[in-house]
């Protein structure tokens, strides 16, 4: 009789968690980091030997926005709720004379980002029924997953806009756009099964995290939101410039720059 394997049973393969690591980032120091695939695995694994996108890949951003050079490809978002995103976020944070405005920041790619990510799908919350209507103070207490209340939201803000004006959002002026989102922060829109104003907020944060985050998230890009504030980023050692008199300005860095240094 032949001798019994007894090597262990292979454990068949987790799928969910293969996906997971392949679209939402690269572990570092236990930190899923979701921004790295658009920059270091996104932008390339789209793409054949001589530059043409991989069939079913995701479609590239518009012409114009071309010039993004890391962590823009799209994870979550089809291309209709990318546009919108990045409209709605720059009339939130418009570019001014101190500084560039969201969308030139990238923040719609890095919302994209946080959707396609754990926080999207609302990975370290419980989400089993029963649900209850929440006091305010009680925070998030919804059915809906976030990328799910955020695409809800998307779609409640063309139909406002087609309703009202008779053009999608992206198509409205500046002064129109404010004037939707105003309906939506004031609770005076509708969103399925969602109250307006929560998702106003959710996308008012993400905007201004956007805006601010980590340059390898996603947005913040070229650190333009962190250069308005003169603010020092990601800095390894302040012992040459801690003991100086007033403010001191520094060249800020990025996590980005110590990954490639």
């Amino acid at each position: 009789m032949a001798n019994e394997d007894k090597r262990p049973p292979q454990q068949p393969q987790d799928d969910s968690r293969r996906r997971f690591l392949k679209y939402t980032g690269t572990a570092i120091g236990g930190v899923v980091v979701g921004g790295i695939v658009g920059g270091l695995i996104g932008a390339n694994a789209n793409k054949t030997k001589s530059g043409a996108p991989a069939p079913g890949a995701s479609p590239a951003p518009p012409a114009a926005e071309s010039d993004r050079d890391y962590n823009q490809a799209l994870m979550f978002f089809n291309q209709n709720q990318f546009q919108i995103t990045e409209a709605a976020t720059e009339r939130i944070f418009p570019a001014d004379d101190l500084g560039p405005g969201a969308k030139e920041l990238g923040v719609a790619f890095f919302i994209d980002h946080q959707l396609a990510s754990a926080y999207g799908s609302n990975a370290k919350d419980y989400m089993m029924a029963p649900f209850y209507k929440a006091e305010a103070y009680q925070g998030y207490q919804m059915a809906f997953r976030r990328r799910e209340l955020f695409v809800l939201g998307l779609e409640a803000l063309d139909g406002f806009s087609t309703k009202n004006y008779q053009k999608k959002f992206v198509k409205l002026t500046p002064e129109e756009q404010d004037a939707v989102l105003a309906a939506f922060e004031s609770d005076k829109a509708d969103v399925q099964a969602v109250p307006a104003p929560t998702f106003f907020n959710m996308l008012r944060a993400l905007t201004l995290e956007g805006v601010y985050s980590d340059p390898l998230y996603g947005g913040n890009k070229n650190m333009g939101g962190w250069k308005m504030r003169s603010f020092p980023g990601n800095q390894m050692s302040y012992t040459d410039v801690i003991e100086k008199d007033g403010l001191v300005k520094i060249e800020p860095l990025s996590l980005h720059d110590h990954l490639t240094s």
